[in-house]
Formats: structure tokens, C-alpha cells, sequence
């Protein structure tokens, strides 16, 4: 037996967009909370937290595009453009965060105010729009002759509205949890009180997308329920369920580490319960990693070289993460 190219390509696309979605996730998270902090002191520490990875986090988002294109060229060809508009918005909202990030350091105190603006509002557009993608990616793909077959406003439904606000309660968790751990003080306490809410808006999303999926999707709902499937599917929602609870217990006992730790895992079983749903297709709801794929040639000349830039990737992302370790407080500065 040979090596399955389409396997290993769609296991590293896999994990490129889960790094994106952990690494990206709590610094869109810490722009949604903004407008909860109005303190200008703590909204720098808030940014503070990550300006010194920030920027590195998105390589993952663009390791999973690349691989895309080079792997499984037809699902690039028809995902984007199924879902050009939402994803030029979602890169806009990306540009407006990443300037405001950098700029708002700079900006004059009387001028400050429209960068945390840009900030809040690119960071909102940004998650937005990544959900609104998912929850059409959901949905699926009208392909006729291996081409995109339908409207420039298909993926505008009420499921992927939804997926969208989701994901921004989502988001908003894992930056609340990442500032519990790398702050302090009057800030870390606000952080604390906003988890339990966030705790229970994410549980409640997340059961109303567990719900909604195999309802409006027969095809996934004959995936869950049809045997041997239903084994592998059933411990997710009781992992999520025990995941919620010691999440809230974590948040109870005001503790530091714990709660990002098991956002995390949250957001990782809420990937997987995905990934059950849909595999082996990377256009859904029929088009399979094997109909989709590149020749084997061109996916073993790619897997060469994504086998020697990964591992660099992950030590300086690593690395990144290890020097900058430990809680910020207002006296740091990156910039």
C-alpha cells in the first residue's frame, strides 16, 4: 500500500486551521472585549499581551490557504468562489485590526479612540465573517462540472449568520481566559466575572449548532446516527459537557491557567465534532479529499517542502511564546 498524499495534506490543512483558529482566536477575542474595558491603562496591557506574537499567529491561517491551493486545488476553486465576499470582508476586518494595532500605540491621546474603534470593529468583522464561512462551508457547495454552480449570495443564510455571532461569543471566551493568565489585579478580576457568562453563552451556541446541523443537514444527521459513526461522534458532547463544568469550576476558583487550558480543549472538541461531520469531504456535501485532489506528484513536491517549514514554524512560534511568558502589567511595553 502506498502513501495516501490526500491523507497527510488533509491533516496538515486540518492543523494549520486549528492553530489559526486557537492563536488568532484570543487576539480577535481581546478586540471584541474592548468596549467592556475603558480604562486606557488596562487596554494596553490587553494589547500588550500579545503584540510580541500577534502577526505570527496568522502564518497558520495562510499555511492552510497555501496547502489548500496546492493540494486540493478544486475545493480552493470552488470555496472561494462560493465565498469570495465573506472572505474579502473577513481579510478587511483583519487590515482594519492589524493597522489599528499598530498604530493605536502611536496616535496622539486625543486620536487614540478612533484606533481602539478600528480595533474593536475589525476584530468584530473579522470573527464574524470567519463564521459566517464556516456555517456556509456547512452548508455546502452546488458543484456542476467541477465548478461552482451557485450565487454570489448563497452563503447569506440564517445557519451561517448564526455560526458567525457564534464564533464571536467563541472568541470572546478564549481572549477572556488568555488575560486571566497573563494579567493581573483589577483587570484579571473583570476577566474572571466575564467568564461565567461567556462559559454559558458558548455552551448554548454551541448546543443550538449541535441541534441545528443534523436538522437542516440529513446527510450529516444520517452520519451521526448511522452505527459504527455514532460511536466515535458520541463522546464529544459528553467531553463537552465535562470540559463546561470544570471550566466553570476553574472560573469559580479563581484560577489562572486552567480556564484558557480548557477553552481550549473546548474549542478543539467543537473542531473534531466538525471534522466527524464532514469527513472525507472537502467540498461539501459530496466532493471527497480524494475526488478534489492534485496529482500525486504535485502533492508529494509540496509535502516536501511543508515537512521542512513546519517544524520552523512551530519553534519560532514556540520560542515566541516562551520568551514573552509570564503576566504583563502596565509597565511593559513591546512597543
Amino acid at each position: 500500500m502506498g502513501i495516501d498524499l490526500s491523507l497527510i495534506w488533509a491533516m496538515i490543512i486540518a492543523f494549520g486551521v486549528m492553530m489559526y483558529v486557537v492563536m488568532d482566536g484570543f487576539d480577535l477575542g481581546i478586540g471584541i472585549l474592548f468596549p467592556f474595558v475603558r480604562d486606557e491603562g488596562e487596554r494596553d496591557v490587553m494589547m500588550n499581551t500579545v503584540a510580541p506574537v500577534w502577526d505570527g499567529n496568522e502564518t497558520w491561517l495562510v499555511l492552510g490557504g497555501a496547502g489548500l491551493f496546492g493540494a486540493f486545488p478544486l475545493a480552493y476553486s470552488v470555496v472561494l468562489s462560493a465565498l469570495y465576499l465573506p472572505l474579502i470582508l473577513m481579510l478587511l476586518g483583519l487590515i482594519f485590526r492589524g493597522v489599528a494595532f499598530e498604530f493605536r500605540f502611536k496616535a496622539k491621546a486625543d486620536r487614540r479612540h478612533l484606533w481602539d474603534k478600528a480595533f474593536i470593529g475589525g476584530s468584530l468583522t473579522a470573527t464574524f465573517f470567519q463564521g459566517v464561512a464556516l456555517g456556509a462551508y456547512i452548508n455546502g457547495f452546488e458543484v456542476v462540472n467541477r465548478t461552482y454552480a451557485g450565487g454570489p449570495f448563497d452563503w447569506l443564510t440564517p445557519f451561517s449568520v448564526f455560526c458567525g455571532l457564534a464564533l464571536i461569543a467563541a472568541y470572546a471566551l478564549l481572549g477572556c481566559t488568555w488575560l486571566i493568565m497573563k494579567t493581573e489585579g483589577r483587570l484579571q478580576q473583570q476577566m474572571h466575572d466575564m467568564a461565567r457568562p461567556l462559559v454559558l453563552v458558548v455552551l448554548g451556541v454551541t448546543g443550538i449548532v449541535s441541534l441545528w446541523t443534523p436538522f437542516a443537514h440529513p446527510a450529516i444527521a444520517e452520519r451521526w446516527f448511522s452505527l459504527p459513526n455514532l460511536f466515535w461522534f458520541m463522546p464529544v458532547p459528553v467531553l463537552v459537557l465535562l470540559c463546561t463544568w470544570k471550566l466553570l469550576k476553574a472560573v469559580a476558583d479563581n484560577a489562572n491557567y486552567s480556564p484558557f487550558l480548557l477553552t481550549l480543549v473546548l474549542i478543539f472538541l467543537g473542531y473534531s465534532g466538525l471534522g466527524i461531520s464532514l469527513w472525507p469531504n472537502v467540498i461539501p456535501p459530496s466532493i471527497s479529499i480524494w475526488e478534489a485532489a492534485a496529482p500525486p506528484q504535485s502533492q508529494g513536491f509540496m509535502l516536501v517542502g511543508a515537512l521542512l517549514i513546519i517544524p520552523f514554524i512551530l519553534m519560532y512560534t514556540a520560542w515566541s511564546y516562551y520568551v514573552f511568558r509570564g503576566k504583563v502589567t502596565q509597565d511593559d511595553g513591546y512597543h
